[in-house]
C-alpha cells in the first residue's frame, strides 16, 4: 500500500479541523451570543461535514465544511441561541458515556475511540458527535464586583492550532514513504503496533523502535 500524502489529507477528523471551528465563531463574536454556544453550533457543523465530505468531489475540506460550520452557528441566530439536541443523540451520549466508564474502569487507562467504537458499535463521527454533546458548558465570562464581565478562563488565539497543523504536515511530508505509511498506520489507521507490523512487513519491536524515532524527528522538526 503506498501512502502518498493526499492520503493524509482524506484521513479527515473532528479533532484535527476544530481550528475551523474557532475561526467561523470568531466572526459573530459580539453579536448577543456567548462565544462558547458560538462553538457548540460549529462543533456540531463540523461533525455534519466530517459525516458528508466526499474526497471525490475534487475539493479540500476546508473548503467544503467552512460553508456547513457557518450554517450551524447562522441557524442558532435564526432559533434564538440555543444549541438544539436530539432526544436520540442524547440518548447515545449516554450510552457511550456509560460503555467508555466501563472500558475505563477495566483497561485501567482512558479508552481509545477506536476502543468505544468496538464495543459500542458506532463509528468514529458518531462518537465525536456524541462526545460533543456531553461536554459541560464552561462559561468564558463572570461578573465582577463592579458588575463587569471579565474572561475567566484563557482562550487559545485560533491561529495557534492551525499554525501547528501546517508545522505537522510539512515534517510529515519529510519522511520516506515507509516511514510516513508507519505513522499513517499507527495515528490515522489506529492500527496497533502488531497491526502495523504485519502491514508493512516489520515486527512488531521492529516498529516500536522506528516509531520513538519518527516521532522524535518530528517533535524536533516543529520545535
Amino acid at each position: 500500500m503506498y501512502i502518498t500524502n493526499e492520503a493524509f489529507a482524506e484521513s479527515v477528523t473532528v479533532e484535527d479541523n476544530l481550528g475551523l471551528v474557532r475561526l467561523c465563531a470568531g466572526r459573530f463574536c459580539n453579536r448577543g451570543i456567548e462565544y462558547e454556544e458560538l462553538y457548540s453550533a460549529g462543533c456540531m457543523g463540523l461533525v455534519k461535514a466530517v459525516k458528508a465530505f466526499d474526497k471525490n468531489r475534487g475539493v479540500r475540506f476546508s473548503t467544503y465544511a467552512v460553508p456547513v460550520i457557518l450554517g450551524e452557528i447562522r441557524r442558532l441566530f435564526r432559533d434564538g441561541g440555543a444549541v438544539k439536541v436530539s432526544r436520540s443523540l442524547k440518548e447515545k451520549a449516554l450510552r457511550i458515556s456509560r460503555e467508555a466508564g466501563r472500558l475505563e474502569h477495566s483497561l485501567g487507562r482512558e479508552p481509545t475511540v477506536s476502543e468505544i467504537c468496538e464495543i459500542t458499535g458506532f463509528s468514529p463521527e458518531e462518537v465525536a458527535e456524541a462526545t460533543c454533546v456531553m461536554q459541560p458548558v464552561v462559561s468564558l465570562t463572570r461578573e465582577t464586583d463592579d458588575g463587569e464581565r471579565e474572561l475567566d478562563i484563557p482562550v487559545e488565539a485560533p491561529d495557534v492550532r492551525i499554525t501547528d497543523s501546517i508545522a505537522l504536515s510539512q515534517a510529515l511530508e519529510s519522511l520516506d514513504d515507509r516511514d510516513r505509511k508507519l505513522i499513517y498506520c499507527r495515528f490515522f489507521a489506529s492500527l496497533t503496533q502488531q497491526q502495523t507490523a504485519e502491514r508493512l512487513g516489520m515486527t512488531q519491536v521492529q516498529v516500536s523502535r522506528r516509531e520513538k524515532k519518527i516521532l522524535l524527528y518530528l517533535r524536533q522538526k516543529m520545535e
